[in-house]
């Protein structure tokens, strides 16, 4: 099994870089057990800095893997000043491709702009766009930023889309089909790839 900051699934490696997080999402996988690649627990017992996480990495042969994707329990933009460092040394030993997964909040959670850094971070980047509008929105992921957060989600998608050509949303299938439609609407009206994702309980 492997450790809670790295972890293995579906030929990836996932870098687990902290538990903060300003959503509460209703289908959010903190709540459960199963499907957590090889990691025993993605909960960290301390945020680790950043020497301890490109430790972890001399564990594993980057070379046998298609991507690297910053994904944990919590959002990785809550680390930035770590994905960047982290990424800075990825590049400096692979040119293998770096995802993040994200809520979309990074420039709310670090009050200020995020995607000019992480252009030069990552190479795609995953959006969970969750609902079609800024109350279910806010009723799904119980954001503690509040009803502005569905705005401001989108907003920073659009500048991704334009500076990180590999941009796309993700819903999780928790919503109905109608919400989904109107998800892939926004996405469209955007430009901007949606997958849909399974929800297993």
């Amino acid at each position: 099994m492997g450790s809670s900051i790295l972890y293995t699934y579906g030929g990836q490696l996932y870098v687990n870089l902290t538990n903060q997080c300003p959503c509460r999402c209703t289908f959010c996988i903190r709540s459960q057990q199963e499907g957590l690649g090889s990691a025993d627990s993605l909960w960290l017992g301390h945020t680790p800095d950043v020497d301890a996480v490109i430790r972890e990495f001399a564990g594993y042969r980057l070379e046998d893997f298609s991507e690297i994707v910053y994904c944990g329990y919590g959002e990785p933009l809550c680390a930035l000043d770590h994905l960047l460092a982290v990424s800075r040394y990825i590049r400096s030993v692979s040119r293998l491709k770096i995802r993040v997964n994200t809520n979309g909040l990074g420039d709310l959670i670090c009050g200020k702009p995020t995607v000019p850094l992480l252009k030069e971070a990552v190479d795609a980047v995953s959006i969970s766009l969750n609902a079609p509008n800024a109350q279910r929105y806010l009723e799904l992921t119980r954001s503690r930023f509040g009803i502005r957060s569905f705005d401001a989600m989108l907003q920073w998608a659009a500048e991704c889309k334009r500076e990180i050509p590999d941009t796309r949303f993700s819903v999780v299938d928790v919503i109905s089909r109608q919400e989904i439609a109107a998800c892939q609407k926004i996405a469209d009206q955007m430009g901007i790839p949606l997958r849909v994702r399974h929800f297993e309980a």
